[in-house]
């Protein structure tokens, strides 16, 4: 049976193109040599229950594993203490018997109480008694134990886990005199390091962290680059569609940053839809630059359940809302301090990353897809902008082509009408909003835009537009002075080069009194940049 690109639950190798786990998998087994207790916490779909469940049979050699999926626990199972420890006893001792471990004379009475105090409903079993019974297992094993407990978050805002985690901190403490777990590995996307116990029931104020004893866990699970190109190296080895390889697996990172879904879910659109689609009708066409361009197209277009899982998010934290606004449509940095609320939990969503001590989107996808959920909303759609737009949009295609230049006049023209009078901070919190407002209906459905990662936090942007395989380059910036316009004409040129191509544009929002209005035309060197004044 031929390989697919997975983008549910977990991959398996024999099944799936995958991006090699190897080096990953060492790494971590050096952590669990080391006797460390950790926590793996990312962004929803990151691939961190495919990457255990590998680690899983990767320790099994030295280790006897228990994997826990927190998932498979009802809410009923939290409700009280002693529901809780003798279901996890219960499902730990299950668990264990289906590994290599050999049971002796100790581990068989263990869990023959376990199951005798299930079966006759006993509600004295508390965590004093489940710990006590793990690290007797623990003694009696051949081989040391390690703990995996997937999807933590089920159970994070629940103070009986909290008192569970820590039991194991007491545990871990003083392992030396009581035998205990090599390692404790926990999954999910809240870093439980920042759970807070109350010392005592009556206590309001005084709380302590239950995983303070967690090693710090960095390593990269994100796709590099040179990863994709494995990657479609092995589909390449089986389709010979002719593809260049680092150039997709460069076009795939650029968009992705190596977010795991993303990733797999671009290659499975071009695999499986854009290859079947008019205009294409094979996989040779549709791993091109115009077969990427239109599954980046698809997945924007998309619900999935990672783009819902945002969604909620945003719905749920106005404040979370409010800082995304601010980055997309501001352009002012803002610094990342990860003690900020908001930008620890815009980061350990996966909305963000810190870059050179600032917060930026984390990657493309997630910044287009933004960029169309706020630009769709009813109010923004209320603007006069937008609505011209509409009534315009017809006359900007020349024989299949995008004519940006006469959307720059037309834009010109509409922004001077509607808002000539407004002030300089206007412009500076409206400005390239507005512009792609107008922008929106024009390319939508057809077309993508983004924002050039090197431009944002300056005092200019750069606009890229996917057209139908090609792209524009649009610098908006205020004016300030001659001296740096004509510094930024000059990136702007760079930036073509970079791109390819020859032509650039520019929307100058100029307050200066004797500014000439509308677009003109300028040659450096080979290449043209149209300007339009506002």
């Amino acid at each position: 049976m031929a390989k697919t690109f997975n983008v549910a639950a977990v991959c398996m190798p024999q099944k799936h193109y995958m991006v090699g786990l190897a080096k990953r998998l060492e790494e971590m087994k050096g952590y669990v040599d080391d006797g460390k207790y950790f926590m793996v916490n990312r962004a929803r779909q990151y691939g961190k229950t495919t990457l255990l469940l590998a680690l899983e049979q990767y320790l099994q050699e030295d280790y006897d594993v228990v994997f826990v999926d927190f998932q498979t626990f009802g809410n009923d199972e939290f409700a009280s203490e002693h529901v809780f420890a003798l279901s996890f006893a219960e499902t730990f001792v299950q668990l264990l018997e289906e590994t290599d471990f050999v049971p002796g004379l100790n581990f068989q009475e263990v869990a023959g109480r376990i199951r005798q105090f299930s079966d006759t409903g006993y509600t004295g079993y508390r965590l004093k008694r489940l710990f006590s019974d793990l690290s007797s297992i623990c003694a009696c094993s051949d081989k040391p134990i390690v703990l995996i407990i997937d999807e933590v978050d089920s159970a994070s805002d629940n103070q009986v886990f909290l008192d569970f985690l820590a039991q194991i901190r007491a545990y871990y403490i003083k392992r030396v005199k009581r035998p205990f777990f090599q390692s404790v590995i926990l999954s999910g996307v809240y870093d439980v390091k920042n759970l807070k116990q109350k010392l005592r029931p009556d206590e309001e104020k005084k709380y302590n962290s239950p995983w303070n004893i967690a090693a710090d866990f960095d390593m990269e699970l994100s796709f590099s680059k040179d990863e994709i190109a494995g990657m479609l190296l092995e589909y390449e080895a089986d389709y010979h569609t002719g593809m260049d390889l680092y150039g997709m697996a460069g076009r795939i990172f650029a968009y992705t940053a190596g977010y795991p879904f993303l990733v797999s879910r671009l290659c499975k659109l071009m695999d499986e839809q854009v290859s079947r689609k008019e205009g294409f009708l094979s996989r040779q066409a549709a791993w091109t630059e115009r077969g990427f361009q239109e599954a980046v197209r698809m997945i924007l277009a998309e619900r999935n359940t990672l783009f819902d899982s945002l969604a909620g998010k945003l719905e749920g934290s106005p404040q979370l809302n409010a800082m995304l606004y601010s980055l997309l449509f501001t352009g002012k940095s803002i610094a990342f301090h990860p003690d900020e609320p908001v930008l620890n939990l815009a980061a350990m969503l996966g909305f963000i990353r810190e870059e050179k001590g600032v917060a930026v989107l984390a990657n493309r996808i997630f910044e287009m897809r933004l960029y169309n959920l706020y630009l769709s909303s009813a109010q923004m759609q209320a603007l006069d902008i937008y609505r011209i737009s509409l009534e315009d949009k017809n006359q900007f295609l020349t024989g299949g082509h995008l004519n940006m230049r006469l959307i720059l006049e037309k834009f010109a023209v509409h922004f001077n009408d509607l808002y000539g009078d407004r002030d300089l901070s206007f412009v500076e919190e409206e400005g390239r909003k507005y512009f792609l407002l107008y922008l929106r209906p024009i390319i939508n459905g057809t077309g993508n835009y983004y924002i050039e990662s090197r431009t944002r936090g300056l005092r200019r942007t750069d606009v890229v537009v996917d057209y139908r395989g090609e792209q524009y380059v649009i610098e908006m910036k205020i004016w300030h002075g001659n001296e740096y316009h004509q510094r930024g004409e000059k990136q702007l040129i760079g930036y073509l080069e970079d791109y390819h191509i020859q032509k650039g544009y520019m929307v100058s929002f100029n307050f200066n009194k004797k500014k000439r209005i509308g677009v003109q035309e300028i040659r450096i060197g080979d290449k043209i940049l149209i300007e339009a004044v506002i």
